[in-house]
């Protein structure tokens, strides 16, 4: 696309959202560092995000007209999980599935040298208040750092205390766990087995949800033989979450509460991605 052909769509989309009082937001988008989880007794999962995850809520979020930042806590490219890149995440619809992971790919997220990743102490130094919402998809890998990230914790507790918007979907919510004062702590017990004393924690009381134990349990064997050192569920509710489930497992559900969007599943990531959008509005 040359310059002039990159001015007239600028302008055409400036002209659009001004005729439709739209206003172009700018959402940060948090994805694990990590390409794997501990798992218990020594075994590892290879992981990341889940494609449908990460690019649904982003590809409504571009479509709407928004700005859309990536960041992980060290701003290494994220690896996405090859277990997540098939129709059955998109309704089955192997256009669906074309249609995002060229996104992806036109992104560059995952490249190891084009990405345009940054640091999550980057975007403390830029300022939160350049933000107006906050996504965190899932994939197993933000059980592996988002969980006790220091810098995740300073973010998530300016969005509460401004009351802006805060999105996440399936294992993502595990995010909300970097925020108590003891992060480190509480997810040591949790992974060593034992019950944490209840921490002071800015979501107390909040109605959200997150992959169950249930469909966790269900989903054992893509661990290839491997156990969890514990589930996103229990750790919420341990630290003193009101947790939400659909009826039927794997099926979509979605839970707001204040400045708080979860969803429960793969499932679910749409209908968050449609939440935001209406939030921004």
């Amino acid at each position: 696309m040359n310059l002039m052909t990159r001015l007239t769509a600028a302008l055409a989309l400036t002209l659009t959202l001004a005729a439709t009082g739209a206003h172009a937001a700018n959402v940060l988008v948090v994805l694990s560092d990590e390409n794997h989880l501990d798992l218990k007794d020594g075994k590892v999962l290879s992981t990341g995000f889940y494609l449908n995850e990460l690019m649904q809520p982003v590809k409504l979020l571009l479509d709407a007209g928004h700005e859309v930042t990536f960041a992980t806590p060290k701003g290494r490219a994220p690896t996405v999980d090859s277990s997540s890149e098939t129709p059955a995440y998109f309704g089955n619809d192997a256009a669906q599935l074309k249609l995002h992971k060229d996104l992806l790919e036109k992104l560059a997220l995952t490249s190891p040298t084009a990405s345009p990743v940054v640091s999550l102490a980057r975007i403390e130094q830029q300022g939160y208040a350049h933000f107006d919402a906050v996504y965190i998809p899932g994939g197993h890998a933000p059980m592996q750092d988002l969980l006790k990230s220091p810098a995740l914790g300073r973010l998530l507790a300016d969005f509460h205390q401004r009351n802006k918007t805060t999105a996440l979907v399936c294992h993502g919510p595990i995010a909300l766990l970097s925020t108590p004062p003891d992060a480190n702590g509480f997810v040591a017990t949790l992974e060593a087995g034992d019950m944490p004393t209840t921490p002071k924690w800015i979501y107390s009381g909040y109605q959200m949800t997150v992959i169950s134990n249930q469909e966790e349990e269900q989903a054992k064997p893509m661990l290839g033989g491997g156990e969890m050192k514990f589930y996103p569920q229990t750790g919420l509710e341990r630290a003193g979450a009101r947790f939400s489930s659909n009826t039927t497992p794997w099926t979509g559900h979605v839970v707001v509460d204040r400045e708080l969007i979860t969803g429960q599943n793969p499932a679910s990531a749409l209908e968050v991605g449609r939440r935001v959008v209406d939030r921004l509005k």
